[in-house]
């Protein structure tokens, strides 16, 4: 069994995205907890476990990546009515860098011969 690059983009990227939204809201702007769940569509309790360090732990962003989410965060306090268009252009920016494949890679051993992902290419149509 593995995992398709949507599922990782749902069980790793996006936590680990909300997760560096949440650190910036709060440790930059000194956000409430609950009001950055509000913001992100999630739960007290996530963002918690984002700032403890006991949800999306296991993805280290590069420092230009956390660049972009620092970005984000700022457009998104502006308004937060791109906080899903802000979302999408993250997750863009994860699988140009190559977040997926190295996941993809560290969890889906045994099968990478059956992907031809090439992320940094535009798909054809």
């Amino acid at each position: 069994m593995y995992s398709l690059p949507q599922e990782i983009e749902v069980w790793y990227i996006i936590p680990a995205i909300r997760r560096e939204l949440a650190k910036s809201f709060i440790k930059k702007y000194k956000i409430k907890q609950n009001k950055v769940a509000e913001l992100l569509g999630t739960t007290e309790a996530a963002i918690s476990q984002y700032m403890h360090r006991k949800r999306a732990k296991d993805i280290k962003f590069s420092e230009e990546m956390v660049k972009y989410v620092e970005q984000s965060a700022e457009i998104i306090l502006k308004d937060n009515k791109k906080v899903i268009g802000e979302m999408m252009k993250l997750i863009e920016v994860a699988k140009r860098q190559g977040v997926s494949c190295d996941i993809c890679k560290k969890y889906n051993k045994g099968v990478l011969h059956l992907c031809s992902a090439k992320p940094e290419q535009e798909i054809a149509r």
